[in-house]
């Protein structure tokens, strides 16, 4: 019988040609959009974990509660001995100390007076030990003009800013910020080279130094304003992440010491949290969406086909043929359309995304005027579920859409037949 249905399908092209059609573009589409949301998150919890929040942090938990503050003067202090336990019981994770801290940029001219002034965001890492920070933060690949640092005292400014300020490799800026104590505090630094991370919200203002600079700068000797941490296998774990804060947070975090270490999820910084979930719940409202819009679409096709082939039905049902065999016919057929559409529009989808996948997409012009931490070419991301979930409502919306369009099967009245077959 399905052999009979399926031939019956394809021998008439108005049966199959406009839904195939329609159900093809959909699931190609949704595959797509699927895969770009899925990179777009991979792309924000990549930047975000590698400049600022890493896959958990340990801070302070006076520091935890002004997070969006970098408040340097709330730091960790003298956390070297549990640093080592720390890394001695969570030996997945990667433990690395960052100070991030705002200061201001001034460039003399020839006589030694302001010529220009601006706002920087530092980053402190450890430039000449670290060479898994340089990699992570991929500043050889990033540097636009001059060299890394190579010796204590240089800096790397992003190459938007130097070319605001008439920046280049070799000149000699003055660092000023305020201590941990509050008291001001300037120091020399010759820029080493320009980098280009592709992040437009760090492209504007990123300076980098090395950690021994800055902590002398700071006043920060032995002390640490976050310490990242990072899975070894680079990917970010949400529920290692989980059951690894609670463990910590339990053993090491005493909520009436507010310099007690606390240890941070990449969800639990910023918006951070609510705005990965809410990319989830994105992808999930879209495949109900397209669902129910295709099943819309696919209903109003299948009425329009039952209207052409409404002698059919009411012959099949005069020489004998139950109500409910004619309907399950008409579902099959819907089935089989739907799995053909669906396979046509994963491969098409699929082929879209693996292009996109490998070229990227220039969103850099977009990003200029974005807040959020995304990188300027951004990489599609293709998964079985993306796939899955754009077959399965192929499937989904094609049936839902013939039972729809078939109930009306039900409602012819035998006596009706014989004077539908004379006319």
């Amino acid at each position: 019988m399905f052999k009979f249905l399926l031939k019956g399908v394809f021998r008439d092209r108005h049966r199959w040609l406009f839904p195939t059609l329609i159900v093809t573009s959909a699931v190609g589409l949704l595959i797509f959009a699927f895969a770009f949301l899925e990179g777009f998150k991979n792309s924000y919890i990549r930047q975000s974990s590698r400049f600022s929040s890493g896959h958990l942090k340990v801070v302070s938990r006076a520091y935890a509660e002004m997070l969006d503050l970098k408040p340097y003067d709330l730091a960790l202090l003298d956390v070297s001995d549990d640093m080592a336990a720390w890394k001695q019981e969570y030996p997945q994770l990667e433990w690395v100390e960052r100070i991030n801290f705002g200061a201001l940029l001034d460039v003399p001219d020839e006589t030694g007076e302001t010529r220009v002034q601006g706002e920087v965001l530092g980053f402190a890492i450890d430039i000449f030990n670290s060479p898994a920070e340089l990699k992570r933060l991929q500043l050889e690949s990033s540097l636009d003009q001059g060299n890394l640092p190579a010796k204590p005292g240089e800096i790397l400014l992003s190459a938007l800013a130097a070319e605001k300020m008439e920046l280049k490799p070799g000149d000699t800026v003055t660092l000023m910020g305020s201590t941990v104590f509050g008291a001001m505090t300037m120091r020399n630094f010759t820029i080493s080279g320009t980098v280009e991370f592709g992040v437009y919200t760090l492209d504007r203002s990123a300076l980098v130094a090395d950690i021994a600079d800055i902590s002398e700068m700071l006043d920060m000797s032995g002390a640490s304003g976050e310490i990242l941490c990072f899975f070894k296998d680079g990917e970010y774990n949400l529920r290692e992440a989980t059951k690894i804060a609670d463990t910590f947070n339990a053993k090491y975090s005493d909520p009436g010491d507010e310099f007690s270490p606390q240890i941070l999820r990449l969800n639990d910084q910023g918006n951070l949290g609510p705005i990965l979930k809410m990319l989830d719940y994105s992808l999930l409202w879209m495949a109900l969406g397209f669902s129910a819009v295709l099943a819309i679409v696919l209903w109003n096709a299948g009425l329009l086909n039952g209207i052409r082939r409404y002698g059919e039905f009411g012959l099949r049902l005069a020489i004998g043929e139950s109500k409910r065999r004619v309907y399950g016919s008409l579902l099959t057929e819907a089935f089989i359309i739907g799995t053909v559409g669906g396979v046509l529009g994963a491969a098409i989808g699929t082929g879209i995304s693996m292009y996109f996948n490998t070229k990227g997409m220039d969103m850099s012009i977009y990003n200029r005027s974005a807040s959020m931490m995304t990188e300027n070419y951004l990489y599609t991301s293709i998964s079985p579920g993306s796939i899955i979930a754009g077959f399965v409502p192929a499937i989904l919306s094609t049936v839902c859409g013939a039972a729809l369009a078939g109930i009306a099967i039900f409602k012819r009245e035998t006596s009706q037949l014989f004077k539908e077959l004379e006319t």
